[in-house]
């Protein structure tokens, strides 16, 4: 079906079969190689037609945090209505793309740039933006600026370059990057869909999603969910990496499996001991496991989801404790240093985990770095210290049988990170 109503007109083109969809038009397509996959999509202000199809997709948001698209706009709309003055908001694409073991942003806006510009502009539409901000890494820039100058339709939209950290991609510290220059999270007890850049009502929307917005206000949501199943229905990029591989950014249905996902990525399970699902704030899936869905459902019994779409691979000879301690220490070094928590919690965990690591016989450290990270949550002024806490928790788990090893001194594999 196709959406139907203001936000679009109806798109004679065919809809992309089976799982590839943002790649359909091709490596390093243009404009016009765009719409002749895709078809034309004409914009109109406002209406119900492009929101009831979000509604009907269920697509959730693809930067990690897993929110409902279509809510998420509605909070934007309801904003605006509610005001007693005249104030438009803004909509932001970020592709900062902070995570370490992540390229599917840059790689979508290399090849599909003008499905993120298409899926901005229907989402401003929607929520009567005047300012639209498309904010990258720099490497995504030059792609960017030849897309928008291919096109008529892009005048209201500003490039902003994001810093290269962990943490700029944060929506927070995305509105304070492009409102003061600083990427760094802001502690916020008003959320950015009531004030945000400039005070206006402001959406951050992963640059994925608002590719997958274009393909719904194309298609429709039934189409959309003709892939994936229930929660996380229609397809998404995953970025597959370590244990000596190549990094690939793959396309996958929501309802894939992590051994099938390795597979289509030329991987043997045999080859892997076990995989950190979800980046650096995500959580390790031993090896036994691997026949997992990469689904909010499925992973939610080993306290993970799919997060950015990260699956990061342990090899059989690489220790599983020595991996985590090199993260959990860049992630320490990583931090805004604006509140107590991240700055001397994180660094505190990272010395445990390093001490764990390196053998020492001290068996009172795995309690003391269980009891460290569970009194962190919560207590930061953004996630960050959260989603470190969790990754050691993790570990501790999922190498459970290392952590004895090594408080023994018996683990000989070695960590490459």
């Amino acid at each position: 079906m196709t959406a139907t109503g203001s936000g679009t007109v109806p798109n004679p083109t065919s809809a992309p079969e089976g799982p590839v969809r943002l790649f359909a038009a091709g490596a390093d397509a243009g404009y016009s190689a765009h719409r002749e996959t895709y078809g034309h999509l004409e914009i109109v202000k406002g209406g119900p037609g492009l929101r009831a199809e979000l509604e009907r997709s269920g697509l959730e948001g693809r930067g990690g945090a897993g929110f409902s698209t279509a809510r998420k706009i509605d909070a934007a709309r309801q904003s605006v209505s509610d005001r007693m003055f005249p104030a438009s908001a803004v909509v932001i694409a970020n592709g900062a793309e902070g995570e370490p073991r992540s390229i599917k942003d840059s790689t979508l806006l290399r090849h599909s740039p003008h499905l993120v510009i298409d899926g901005l502009l229907a989402t401003a539409a929607l929520v009567g933006a005047s300012r639209m901000y498309l904010y990258s890494s720099p490497e995504s820039l030059g792609a960017l600026r030849s897309a928008l100058a291919e096109r008529r339709d892009t005048r209201r939209i500003t490039l902003v370059q994001a810093k290269e950290t962990f943490i700029s991609g944060e929506a927070s510290a995305v509105v304070n990057a492009i409102e003061n220059g600083i990427a760094l999270p802001t502690d916020r007890t008003v959320r950015l869909t009531t004030s945000g850049l400039r005070a206006r009502p402001t959406l951050v929307h992963n640059v994925e999603t608002l590719a997958h917005v274009a393909l719904i206000a194309r298609f429709g949501g039934d189409w959309f969910r003709s892939e994936g199943v229930g929660g996380d229905a229609g397809t998404r990029l995953v970025t597959v990496s370590g244990a000596g591989q190549r990094e690939r950014v793959l396309e996958v249905p929501g309802d894939a499996r992590i051994s099938d996902i390795l597979e289509a990525a030329g991987v043997s399970t045999s080859v892997v001991s076990a995989v950190l699902v979800g980046g650096y704030h995500g959580t390790w899936i031993p090896a036994d496991d691997l026949s997992v869905v990469l689904s909010k459902a499925a992973l939610a019994p080993y306290g993970g989801r799919p997060g950015a779409g990260v699956l990061f691979l342990l090899a059989r000879d690489e220790c599983g404790l020595q991996v985590t301690a090199s993260i959990t220490r860049y992630l320490a070094e990583e931090s805004a240093g604006q509140c107590g928590p991240c700055l001397y919690g994180l660094d505190a965990l990272a010395t445990l985990m390093e001490r764990i690591a390196s053998g020492r016989g001290d068996h009172g450290l795995r309690r003391e770095a269980e009891r460290l990270g569970l009194s962190l949550i919560g207590r930061g002024s953004c996630h960050h210290p959260d989603g470190t806490a969790g990754l050691v928790q993790s570990a501790l788990s999922a190498f459970a049988s290392d952590v004895e090893a090594h408080l023994t001194g018996r683990c000989r594999r070695t960590a490459r990170v």
